[in-house]
């Protein structure tokens, strides 16, 4: 049976906050009062003005409790109803216009109970507004509910005074089973979601992170919901404990329920038509519109909601986008693309740069007797048409998956790889450096828009989208060794049949064979071992070309750090080869919400925090600027470290020739590069099968556009031409 609650019409609008937690001494407007400081001068009504507002067919429980600024103009104040302490700002006979709605300055046809009202404001049509506070020139029309009750949280993961733990709001990200869940809370970072869902058998820091949550907040009952300055809320059902921000436009939602809604006049936010949002934040600057769906979610600044997508206990990074389809129970890093009605994404970590193609599943997690899975992907995963994963999955760094059905989980350690199933010959097929042997414009071009696109105004953490990084580089000094390992032991096993030899010996013969690029190696079936749950060959193809691509790309890398590193001066480049340690030592980094820093400083962080030193959100966000400001010291550091790993030199030891050929071996692979970006974007205008869709060259120029005048491939020519000039400059400082 439903409680439907009677009590005496003379207390609505009043009581707001239950005296049990009212604090001595204070009445039910004390918060409100802190909340609504915007220094005008209020009256009470004139009998003439409470004369003209009954004229004008307004009510009011009691007229001494709205209260006005000195320019309060009656005659806009029209067939309302008022319950409990009203304020209202200026009203003057204008009329606000926002894309093409026109409605004139003042209140009509509402029901208002216990609101503020700021200068200049629309309010029209609107069946129940209580308990908010609304900015200058708001535009409020045709909306059925507006509302906030005494114990609002308006979608942050924390509870209120006297409220029971069993109703706190948490995101199960990651995994379906709710062991990874974290607390919502405005101005989560990605790298805060992170570390709050990894660490789970680290129970003093899940609770510490628990103690700052709700410690950012005020928990005392009784805020009211605000809407800030110029924004326009129109044709909407029903908005209830929602803070809303400066300039946001919200037109045609159905519910929008314990909800921040942040926005301003540089990082506007719109919510439109069909949206239901339930228990989430929404950063600066985002866009959920046509029929989209989310509940307990988290949606960075700048990421966009569309087109019915349903966004389910998860967390969506910056500059991301979401499209029609269907994600649940997952942590999504910045930077992700997701456009297709038929793709659906659950219990998954996606560290960013990361693009869903039409059909994906990446939810195929129940293969045991729970629905406890999860897959974890690097920078740059790209699942293409059709393909469906099992849990669990891992995945290196900038993987493609071709299309297919992959019927067992897959660990997956070489980065920039291309997986297939061939189901032909029953086995899987792993290619190293797929994007630089075949796509390499993609590769290139994606490294370079998602900086570009970087919309982002709280820049705290900084996002690494260069694909040669630390994580990848560790990954490609990784898969070095394996396919030499793998190679040697292909070898011996076609040669010298059973007998047995150490992974050392192993990995001795693959090397002479693959620096020597023996041909021999092109006819072995290179196996590795760890790559998919079966019992069927995951083969290496193209491994030579992969080999000596991986080594170059250390080369290339090392001297990209030490370009971005040498300053201006050759004292500045001196001292930076100074600082190379007498034995380089490669170290273990972590991608922090997108962020890279070292294993070693977020374990350094994790004590810190155990003993109290670190005590909350904010610190911790200290502590991710910190680490992006040593960045670029310890890239250059971890540069140096691969590049006497895979080449054996030491940059403050070696001799001049040494340099001048490191120097000239990154240029040749940077022109490589950009020959490479055009070539792979040449395709499209050579191949026949695309080109028969054209009568002409000219039709296919038209629609395609010139090969010659692709911006980005002019761009990349520009910086070739440009890194000539500074290899060459660099040179002489260093003969």
């Amino acid at each position: 049976m439903n409680q439907i609650r009677k009590s005496p019409i003379n207390t609505l609008g009043y009581n707001f906050i239950p005296e049990t937690y009212l604090p001595k001494g204070k009445d039910e407007y004390y918060l409100r009062n802190q909340q609504y400081r915007n220094g005008l001068h209020y009256r009470h009504l004139t009998a003439y003005e409470i004369e003209m507002l009954v004229r004008n067919r307004n009510t009011s429980d009691n007229w001494n409790n709205i209260i006005v600024s000195d320019a309060f103009n009656p005659e806009l104040v029209q067939d309302c109803k008022f319950y409990g302490l009203v304020r209202i700002g200026k009203l003057e006979p204008y009329y606000l216009e926002f894309h093409n709605l026109r409605r004139p300055v003042g209140l009509y046809n509402s029901t208002i109970i216990s609101c503020d009202f700021g200068d200049n404001v629309v309010v029209d049509n609107v069946n129940y507004i209580s308990h908010y506070i609304t900015g200058n020139e708001v535009i409020l029309v045709n909306v059925n509910e507006i509302d906030t009750t005494d114990h609002s949280k308006f979608g942050n993961g924390i509870l209120m005074e006297g409220e029971d733990e069993a109703i706190r709001v948490w995101m199960e990200v990651c995994n379906e089973n709710g062991e990874r869940k974290i607390m919502p809370f405005d101005g989560m970072l990605p790298g805060d979601a992170f570390l709050w869902a990894r660490f789970r058998d680290d129970n003093t820091l899940q609770q510490k992170f628990k103690d700052f949550t709700q410690q950012q907040f005020d928990l005392k009952r009784g805020r009211y919901g605000t809407i800030g300055d110029r924004t326009v809320i129109k044709n909407c059902r029903i908005i209830k404990d929602v803070k809303i921000g400066t300039d946001a436009y919200i037109k045609g939602a159905n519910k929008i329920k314990n909800v921040t809604i942040n926005s301003s006049a540089d990082a506007k936010t719109q919510v439109g038509e069909g949206c239901e949002l339930v228990n989430g934040i929404i950063g600066y600057g985002c866009r959920a519109f046509y029929g989209v769906k989310a509940v307990r979610f988290f949606l960075a600044p700048h990421s966009q909601l569309k087109y019915g997508a349903r966004l389910i206990n998860s967390y969506l990074g910056e500059n991301s986008t979401i499209s029609c389809c269907e994600v649940l129970n997952s942590l999504i890093f910045p930077s992700h693309e997701q456009h297709h009605n038929n793709s659906f994404l659950c219990a998954a970590l996606l560290q960013g740069q990361s693009n869903m193609a039409a059909g994906a599943t990446v939810g195929s997690n129940h293969n045991s007797r729970s629905p406890d899975g999860e897959i974890i992907a690097g920078r740059g995963f790209w699942p293409g048409l059709c393909v469906s994963l099992k849990h669990n999955s891992k995945f290196a760094t900038f993987t493609i998956l071709a299309k297919g059905d992959f019927p067992v989980e897959l660990n997956i350690t070489i980065p920039f790889t291309l997986v297939s199933n061939d189901v032909t010959h029953n086995k899987l097929v792993v290619m190293p450096a797929y994007w630089f042997l075949h796509n390499m414009y993609a590769l290139a071009r994606n490294a370079w828009k998602y900086g570009d696109r970087d919309k982002r105004i709280n820049k705290t953490q900084l996002l690494e989208f260069d694909y040669l990084a630390p994580d990848s580089v560790n990954e490609i000094l990784d898969a070095i060794t394996l396919m030499q390992q793998a190679t040697g032991k292909a070898y011996l096993k076609s040669t010298k049949g059973n007998k047995k030899f150490t992974a050392e010996q192993q990995i001795e013969e693959g090397k002479r064979l693959l620096e020597t690029k023996d041909p021999l190696v092109n006819d072995l079936e290179i196996l590795v071992d760890g790559f998919e749950n079966s019992s069927r060959p995951a083969q290496l193809i193209k491994v030579t070309a992969a080999y000596h691509i991986f080594k170059d790309l250390v080369t290339f890398y090392a001297v990209q750090q030490l370009i971005a590193n040498s300053g201006k001066q050759f004292k500045q480049l001196e001292e930076q080869i100074n600082s190379i340690p007498a034995k380089p030592v490669l170290t273990s980094w972590m991608n922090i919400g997108g962020q890279l820093i070292q294993r070693t400083a977020i374990n350094k962080l994790v004590t810190q925090i155990h003993q109290g030193k670190v005590k909350s959100w904010e610190q911790v966000h200290a502590f991710y600027k910190d680490q992006a400001d040593k960045y670029p010291a310890e890239k250059f550091q971890h540069a140096m470290a691969a590049l006497q790993t895979v080449h054996g030199i030491h940059l403050k030891k070696a001799k001049p020739e040494q340099v001048q050929q490191l120097l000239q071996q990154a240029l040749a692979v940077k022109t490589w590069m950009v020959e490479g970006i055009y070539e792979s974007r040449a395709k499209d205008y050579k191949n026949p099968f695309r080109k028969m869709v054209y009568e002409t060259n000219a039709e296919m120029n038209k629609v395609l556009g010139k090969l010659e005048d692709n911006s980005f491939i002019k761009q990349e020519r520009a910086s070739l031409d440009q890194y000539r000039k500074t290899i060459a400059a660099l040179s002489r400082r260093m003969q």
